[in-house]
């Protein structure tokens, strides 16, 4: 089956690939020629994961998949949340940047827990007027340093439940079988 990843993101599309292995081809934005910067103006991880998933069915006429993830720190009342990517002030998609300030948001608090939690929308071109909604949720706590070089985003801060190294440490065979994206994308794959 061929399906569109809504991304040109080459660590989320790399995950994604590894996670569902050959049981479907994936194509990236890059692949159908779709180089637009797609709008996340939603409030919410679910809006914006089906803005980018009706606007690939809307105007390039391919199922679609989309997501939108978002770390959430209850002590800093959900934030970063669906503001994830540009959490720092002034910057796009800058993992270091969002990281500090984060670090920093978090200086001096006792509870560090947080969890990663990933929507993703699934619109298909039969049927352009609905969606489907899958989520995938991992908890753990924040680091006061970072910890290991693998993985992107917020990886290196990120210590999973039951584990005491970060997502950046385990590396990416033992992150792709426990994090957000994984049990989303799981859930994807069993329903289609």
């Amino acid at each position: 089956m061929k399906i569109v990843f809504a991304t040109n993101n080459k660590h989320k599309l790399d995950e994604i690939r590894s996670i569902l292995g050959s049981r479907f081809e994936i194509l990236s934005l890059n692949d159908i020629g779709c180089h637009v910067d797609i709008p996340e103006t939603a409030n919410t991880l679910e809006g914006n994961a089906i803005q980018k998933a009706r606007y690939i069915v809307d105007n390039y006429g391919y199922d679609c998949f989309a997501d939108d993830t978002g770390l959430e720190v209850p002590s800093l009342g959900g934030e970063p949340g669906v503001h994830s990517a540009r959490y720092a002030e002034g910057t796009d998609h800058n993992s270091e940047a969002n990281m500090q300030k984060l670090l920093r948001c978090l200086a001096g608090k006792d509870d560090r827990r947080a969890q990663f939690r990933t929507v993703i929308c699934l619109a298909r071109k039969e049927d352009v007027a609905d969606y489907t909604l899958f989520e995938g949720i991992v908890k753990g706590t924040i680091a006061k340093e970072k910890q290991g070089t693998e993985g992107f985003g917020y990886d290196p801060i990120f210590v999973p439940e039951g584990y005491n190294e970060s997502f950046a440490q385990l590396g990416m065979d033992i992150k792709n079988g426990i994090s957000h994206r994984a049990r989303a994308v799981e859930k994807l794959a069993r329903y289609l």
